[in-house]
């Protein structure tokens, strides 16, 4: 097993089209897929900016633009705003319920039925069930899927890993028709409490890009710390 940051292999794909920033071109850097993964070095990576997409580890290598910041939530220095408030108490009536596998068709349709109306222009649309399951697989024992049912029915699903120091945020889809719950933010705010109550110090978000709506939605969770340089620094 690889013990050491040191004996990784990874390697760059070839310059590409920005999903995030059309006008940009994107470079990947990738950690060797043969590379033996445990819990531990993922944590690691996870400290150095790194995410998961399916069995994949990358994060974003761009010569000419470095918009994507890896961020994170410190859950203990955590305060909701008011419409953060607002969101967690439109949803008290939903139960949020760990769920074995999401491989049936039920968690596959609301996925299918969210890509097809809120990101039918990004780069899993068309979803497919093969790219479904490769992407949001459990990988490595760390990986948990949290069902969101309101009077019983599946109407959200946030999927996270579980790291050394808090949980990793891989990826929430939820029922379209409930926009005005707020699911995404109510989903984020479930995931900072259930970090506070497993004891863990952080909630991995992924990346924060300024220029990207659907992205910058992460910069109103304050305090939010920003991989900037090689350290993690607080944004209050």
């Amino acid at each position: 097993m690889t013990s050491s940051l040191r004996d990784l292999k990874v390697y760059t794909t070839y310059p590409h089209s920005c999903s995030y920033l059309p006008e940009q071109e994107a470079t990947t850097l990738f950690v060797d897929p043969r590379t033996p993964m445990s819990s531990a070095l993922y944590s690691q990576l996870s400290l150095l900016g790194f995410r998961r997409s399916g069995s994949h580890l990358y994060r974003p290598n761009c010569s000419n633009c470095s918009a994507c910041i890896p961020a994170r939530v410190p859950v203990g220095s955590f305060e909701p705003k008011r419409n953060q408030r607002r969101a967690w108490r439109r949803n008290r009536d939903i139960e949020v319920r760990e769920l074995d596998d999401i491989s049936s068709d039920e968690p596959f349709e609301l996925y299918r039925r969210y890509i097809e109306e809120r990101h039918h222009d990004g780069d899993m649309y068309p979803p497919s069930r093969d790219q479904y399951q490769s992407f949001l697989s459990a990988e490595w024992g760390v990986t948990r899927f949290y069902g969101m049912f309101l009077d019983d029915r599946l109407v959200g699903v946030a999927v996270a890993d579980v790291i050394d120091d808090g949980l990793s945020a891989i990826y929430t889809f939820y029922d379209p028709d409930l926009q005005d719950r707020s699911l995404g933010t109510f989903a984020v705010l479930w995931q900072i409490e259930a970090a506070r109550e497993m004891g863990l110090d952080y909630v991995y978000l992924g990346y924060w890009i300024k220029q990207c709506q659907k992205m910058a939605y992460k910069i109103q969770y304050r305090p939010l710390e920003l991989y900037v340089n090689g350290s993690w620094v607080e944004l209050l």
